[in-house]
């Protein structure tokens, strides 16, 4: 079995890290790994290979700091190139970036099976560009791997049961990653406060919204007189708060480049609560037992606000701050005992369901 593996962006590095390593127990299986480029900033990319052990890329395409659109069909163009030369059994994608549809795309049009892991998920919100790559790869993937029941009840709901796919719940390979490398977690190098929240921000919806921005920085600013934040931010982020002019300055504010993934779960195991616009960091929050503010209007993981583990804040200063003054109350409403994302095992469940694919497909070709 041969697979080709497309990632560009720092969750699916994370991702990929987990299948990746099933897959080398599994000899009769080659991977092969397309990185995009998507992410080139060492923290956000190079890092991911050295601190994981991802196997290195056999293609690296530098498809990076360009339009939706323009950066969709050049790697359109890179990857159908890659799937004619390697004539893959299984063209892999993770989760929902360009890099993501890009992939799916390109493999579909060569008739190439496409995996889709982390299918399933919505928003709602077609605003999101998101949002319309997961719907779009969902509709023409062949095998689409959920990591929830809600994931898999959204499919069904959208008629894929009368499709031409197999749908499966796996659980979630974040989960996997989370409890393999939480042990080798690393710290930033800072002095980190002994109490302090940990931020992150870094969705079009917020980050390129004027008022947006401005009104989640300044509820910052004001929490950070109660309880000191961390918040790594992506050179993006930081060009516009300049851009803006946004004041960030506070002596409680504690303004990080970003930080690795093993970084990130040190900050994110010793905080007291995350604030958030990232769906993946949602996630961890909840492996790691920390109450999550979500600083948007929506969540694809509706599981966690069940769970009154994840409050959705929007993104208005008076909604931030009033879900912050009921902080107390909010550690006491939330449950963080449920199984909600599998036992652990979501690649190892991927990795032998593609394997009896192949298996299926070959006795149908040879009967025994």
């Amino acid at each position: 079995m041969k697979i080709l593996t497309i990632v560009g962006a720092r969750p699916q590095f994370i991702k990929a890290s987990v299948v990746s390593a099933e897959i080398l127990k599994h000899k009769g299986i080659q991977e092969i790994i397309v990185h995009t480029g998507q992410h080139f900033d060492d923290k956000m990319s190079e890092v991911f290979f050295n601190q994981l052990n991802i196997p290195r890329p056999k293609y690296t395409l530098n498809i990076n700091q360009l339009s939706h659109g323009a950066m969709t069909g050049r790697m359109m163009e890179e990857i159908e190139k890659i799937i004619i030369a390697e004539q893959p059994d299984f063209v892999m994608v993770y989760g929902d970036t360009n890099s993501t549809l890009a992939g799916a795309l390109a493999a579909k049009k060569l008739d190439a099976k496409v995996v889709h892991i982390e299918a399933g998920l919505r928003s709602f919100n077609m605003k999101m560009p998101e949002e319309i790559n997961r719907i779009l790869t969902d509709r023409i993937s062949d095998i689409l791997f959920c990591p929830t029941d809600t994931a898999v009840n959204n499919l069904k709901n959208e008629g894929y049961d009368q499709f031409n796919c197999q749908i499966e719940k796996n659980g979630d390979v974040m989960y996997d990653a989370c409890l393999f490398f939480k042990e080798f977690a690393i710290k930033p190098d800072i002095i980190l406060p002994e109490t302090f929240a940990l931020a992150t921000i870094h969705r079009a919806e917020n980050t390129d919204d004027i008022d947006n921005l401005s009104n989640i920085f300044a509820s910052f600013l004001k929490i950070s007189e109660t309880i000191p934040i961390v918040i790594p931010l992506h050179p993006r982020t930081i060009q516009l708060i300049e851009k803006y002019q946004i004041n960030i300055t506070s002596p409680n504010l504690f303004v990080l480049p970003p930080v690795s993934y093993l970084e990130m779960l040190y900050l994110l195991d010793s905080c007291k609560f995350v604030l958030t616009d990232s769906g993946g960091l949602q996630k961890e929050a909840y492996f790691l037992k920390k109450l999550c503010l979500t600083l948007r209007n929506e969540t694809e993981w509706v599981e966690l606000i069940a769970q009154k583990a994840n409050i959705i804040v929007g993104n208005s200063e008076a909604s931030i701050l009033n879900a912050f003054n009921e902080i107390d109350n909010l550690f006491l409403e939330a449950n963080f005992e449920k199984e909600l994302y599998g036992s652990g095992d979501a690649s190892g469940r991927i990795i032998d369901s593609l394997e009896k694919l192949v298996l299926k497909e070959k006795l149908m070709v040879n009967p025994v």
